[in-house]
């Protein structure tokens, strides 16, 4: 809500505009000069230099020898970031409207009569202002406790010089505090980067491994498809060797047969001599056709195929192991192998020496 609106809703419109007119670093009215900063909201320039000092505190101010780039420091309102030129605070704008604001604003105050109740009274002595600050007890009095009341065995200062030291040691722990959440949103900024680059290198990782996966797993198919080649090469040759000689045997088969059927009709010709004009050759070519018996056959375990048979069980028993940095430990593996046996051959070779 701005000044205008809460004017507006407000009962006392002068109470509301100083309100407005607070710097939230001091707590106090603005001095001037009054600097705006990029976001609008405005700072004493004295406390936009304390805190702009806080957050840098190696800048070197106007004045030295010494050019330095400039600075940073947040807004203690919005939080958003001010970047300073090597001029510093020096370099910001002055709010002139908010400048003419407290002007005005303390013409009108100081026309106005003093009210009743606008200075703290003594709780004690109602009549009396609280003017004087009690060192020992740590608590603003009046006059007349410290000549007739509980105070009047304490230390006591005036009340605008505890104000001034007091104000100045607040105002020092608002610049520490604000230069503190500097340091932490720093940090913060730093752990969202980290954040942010573990999960690009973990991205990256992960792209890198599935990479190297989708190699094993293409030489795996690769060698799949090599040995399931060979089996289908190696059954296509037995076979065609078995059907070839099952082509032969069918053929011997049906010349067997029709000699049987042709040998039967022999044996019912009546008359003799026109059985022997066939008898003989017939009887020869049955027994050439019984020799056909002894054409090739196939080998015992002929079918098996267990040469084709794969122990992969050292090869899975490798992949089980397969795990981040076991490429060095087995590099150091065998390269200890390697001086180990260097170290067998040069004994033995002292030896035969």
């Amino acid at each position: 809500m701005d000044y205008k609106s809460s004017l507006i809703q407000d009962g006392n419109p002068m109470e509301n505009l100083e309100k407005q007119l607070i710097c939230p670093i001091c707590l106090e009215m603005f001095t001037k000069p009054v600097v705006i900063l990029p976001c609008q909201h405005n700072l004493c320039r004295k406390c936009a230099s304390d805190i702009f000092q806080a957050a840098n505190p190696y800048w070197t101010g106007r004045g030295s020898s010494v050019s330095m780039s400039g600075g940073r420091f947040r807004c203690p309102t919005c939080r958003h970031e001010v970047i300073m030129d090597r001029h510093g605070v020096y370099g910001l704008q002055r709010n002139l409207l908010v400048e003419n604001i407290i002007d005005i604003y303390k013409q009108e105050c100081s026309s106005r009569p003093l009210q009743k109740g606008s200075h703290p009274m003594c709780k004690e002595h109602e009549d009396e202002k609280i003017n004087i600050y009690c060192l020992t007890c740590e608590v603003p009095t009046c006059s007349m406790c410290k000549v007739f009341g509980v105070h009047k065995a304490c230390e006591v200062a005036p009340l605008q010089s505890v104000f001034q030291g007091q104000k100045t040691e607040l105002n020092n722990c608002i610049s520490m505090l604000v230069a503190g959440n500097d340091r932490v949103q720093t940090i913060i900024t730093q752990l969202e980067d980290s954040c942010r680059v573990t999960k690009e290198n973990s991205h990256q990782v992960k792209e890198e491994l599935s990479q190297k996966f989708d190699t094993l797993y293409a030489i795996l198919d690769e060698k799949k498809s090599e040995l399931l080649q060979r089996i289908t090469q190696e059954q296509e040759e037995k076979l065609s060797f078995i059907e070839a000689l099952i082509q032969q045997y069918q053929e011997q088969l049906d010349k067997s047969t029709k000699l049987v059927e042709t040998a039967i009709q022999s044996l019912d010709e009546p008359g003799g001599a026109t059985f022997l004009l066939t008898a003989k050759q017939l009887i020869k070519s049955i027994v050439e056709a019984s020799k056909g018996c002894q054409l090739g056959k196939t080998e015992q375990g002929f079918e098996n195929m267990d040469f084709f048979t794969l122990n992969l069980e050292h090869i899975a028993d490798a992949l089980r192991a397969i795990d981040f940095g076991t490429d060095e430990e087995e590099e150091e593996f065998i390269e200890e192998e390697d001086q180990e046996e260097e170290d067998s051959t040069e004994g033995k070779e002292e030896g035969h020496q």
